[in-house]
């Protein structure tokens, strides 16, 4: 997988402006590695069932998250991540062996169809659920498997960008998320969800207006 980042389109902007939705994994994963690059952005929280026309004229798919530069737009989570770590990589997440991006492609691929098909079953009457829930079982066993603590020893863009759909996953069920017997896996999603950097991720935000006063990710307190 490349590390570019398309830039669509090319914007005049005073700072990086993120259209996001605090509960969207992508979105989440994005405001991570923007927090772990420490590069800052105006936030704009959209209510997807209310997108404003701002956003609608910038985004290609209509979806978030989706960040505005003065060099265009990036439209794609995982391109937003490595854009900003481009900018600034003091965790060293972008150094992890190739094998993470064939994690991310996994967990984007066929683990995210079949987390979809679980936990959304009534929007796929051809699938079956309990089917879909078990190939996305086979992807956390992998993941089981490959955690030292982290992925690969300590925490990369591979963890940053797939924890948000695990945790995702837990949801549908927690009780039965938590009666499998993955714990390693178990205890890197209880790191994930107790951590600093997710509880700065999180702040609920009201929905974005063109008149709203301008709401800075990560906020200076």
């Amino acid at each position: 997988m490349s590390a570019d980042s398309p830039l669509r389109k090319v914007l005049v902007v005073k700072e990086p402006v993120l259209y996001s939705f605090r509960r969207c994994p992508y979105a989440m994963r994005a405001r991570l590695a923007l927090l772990a690059s420490g590069t800052r952005v105006e936030l704009r929280e959209v209510v997807l069932r209310d997108k404003p026309v701002e956003f609608l004229d910038v985004s290609a798919s209509k979806t978030v998250p989706c960040l505005v530069t003065d060099q265009g737009v990036i439209d794609e989570s995982l391109d937003i991540m490595i854009w900003a770590l481009r900018q600034q990589d003091p965790l060293g997440w972008l150094q992890m062996p190739d094998a993470g991006w064939e994690w991310i492609a996994r967990c984007d691929g066929p683990f995210k169809q079949a987390l979809d098909r679980t936990k959304y079953a009534t929007r796929y009457p051809d699938s079956d659920a309990i089917e879909e829930r078990a190939k996305a079982c086979a992807f956390l066993k992998g993941i089981e498997h490959q955690l030292d603590g982290a992925l690969f020893g300590k925490p990369s863009l591979a963890d940053a960008a797939i924890l948000p759909f695990v945790r995702q996953f837990a949801f549908i069920d927690k009780g039965w998320f938590d009666a499998q017997s993955w714990p390693k896996l178990h205890h890197w999603l209880a790191q994930f969800l107790d951590s600093s950097e997710f509880s700065t991720i999180m702040p609920k935000q009201a929905q974005w207006t063109s008149n709203a006063p301008a709401v800075w990710f990560p906020s200076q307190t």
